[in-house]
């Protein structure tokens, strides 16, 4: 595998950027703390609220970060104590805590196809292929040109119809209303070093990279982080109705490396620019797969997805942390001629982009992963003690 160098793992412009998250602590008390960076030191930031959303509710943060606090080391040395095995204290945790979890799925063209293509393959990836060349040829056009809600997607949906070839994820794909989902609970997201999790009965999965939002709860976007909406394209192409089952498993989210605050460095703009890359290493058969997506491809504007998601109809008094979509569905073959990708255990993920640095996991089964134990109680407890 590619050496992993610290530079390549933090925002290119790192002096400049206001990065916070979470650390687990063995002292005082064995836990999760607020941290901050400044000056390529991570500190303590937790006198400045009990939980990451507390935190991202106050409108000082800029200041709270150049104050700094008491030191927890380089944030080199962070970074390498969680990719130990098992990590060494202090390490990084996922950078969010009590908010909910929320992602936005089918938001690229790409993506799409690949979910309308898991839908008629009924889970099976040998047929992937045949479907993906008999779909294009189908649609003859490209979809990333057709805006979600549009009269040109009004009149897709109604060939389409007429043909047969209307789906469900059609219909959030370019249709009005976009697909918003819970991915996880609460506080069960890992971070970057930490493995994620296949559930044992996929045979058909993949990793899936995406710009993740932090939002308060009155709304206001307040920065972004990258994310791993871990995908079991068997299980949802069974069924829509087992998402749940597909998305929702011991360590099948992950978060991080931080969550940098927007500033007048780096804006919900710049989120609009970024491209993702991905990278794919197997630790047992050599295995290597790169890409890049750009994030000016997506279909859905992030702050239009941030609408459908909270306003009159739906509250988060905790804030939530919000997946953008992903246009990535690798399809190079691995095990097999036709079969596509799918994950080995002992994979490495690595989801990046310049400003924000890279989110690095393993892949491991969710059965054999550690459980999840330090819940909304566990935390509760915690902070009382402190």
């Amino acid at each position: 595998m590619i050496p992993l160098s610290p530079i390549d793992l933090l925002p290119v412009d790192l002096p400049d950027a206001l990065l916070v998250g979470r650390a687990w602590l063995d002292s005082p008390r064995p836990g999760p703390a607020l941290v901050g960076v400044r000056d390529g030191e991570v500190f303590d930031l937790t006198r400045a609220g009990p939980t990451m959303a507390d935190l991202l509710e106050r409108d000082d943060l800029a200041e709270l970060i150049r104050a700094g606090g008491p030191t927890l080391g380089p944030v080199e040395t962070l970074l390498a104590n969680s990719l130990a095995s098992p990590p060494t204290t202090p390490y990084l945790l996922a950078p969010c805590d009590v908010q909910a979890i929320k992602a936005c799925g089918v938001t690229f063209a790409v993506s799409l196809l690949e979910r309308v293509i898991e839908e008629q393959a009924g889970g099976d990836p040998q047929r992937a292929g045949q479907l993906r060349d008999e779909l294009q040829a189908l649609i003859g056009r490209d979809l990333s040109r057709i805006k979600p809600g549009s009269d040109d997607a009004v009149a897709l949906k109604e060939a389409l119809q007429a043909r047969g070839a209307w789906s469900q994820y059609m219909e959030v794909g370019i249709g009005p209303d976009a697909e918003v989902f819970t991915k996880a609970q609460p506080l069960s997201s890992v971070g970057f070093g930490a493995d994620v999790g296949l559930h044992p009965a996929s045979r058909w999965n993949n990793p899936e990279p995406e710009i993740v939002l932090a939002v308060d709860s009155r709304g206001n976007v307040k920065g972004a982080t990258l994310g791993n909406d871990v995908n079991l394209r068997d299980v949802e192409g069974r069924s829509a109705l087992l998402l749940g089952k597909a998305k929702d498993n011991n360590a099948s989210c992950s978060i991080g490396p931080f969550i940098r605050l927007f500033d007048e460095r780096f804006t919900l703009d710049s989120v609009r620019q970024c491209q993702v890359s991905l990278r794919i290493e197997g630790a047992d058969d050599d295995f290597r797969l790169e890409d890049a997506s750009d994030m000016r491809e997506i279909s859905r504007d992030p702050l239009d997805l941030v609408g459908q998601t909270i306003g009159d109809h739906h509250q988060y008094p905790d804030g939530f942390m919000l997946f953008l979509g992903t246009m990535f569905s690798p399809i190079k073959d691995r095990d097999a001629r036709g079969q596509g990708f799918t994950h080995h255990p002992g994979d490495r993920v690595t989801i990046a982009t310049p400003s924000l640095g890279a989110l690095v996991n393993g892949v491991g089964r969710s059965d054999r992963l550690p459980p999840w134990t330090f819940g909304i109680r566990q935390l509760m407890q915690h902070l009382a003690r402190c």
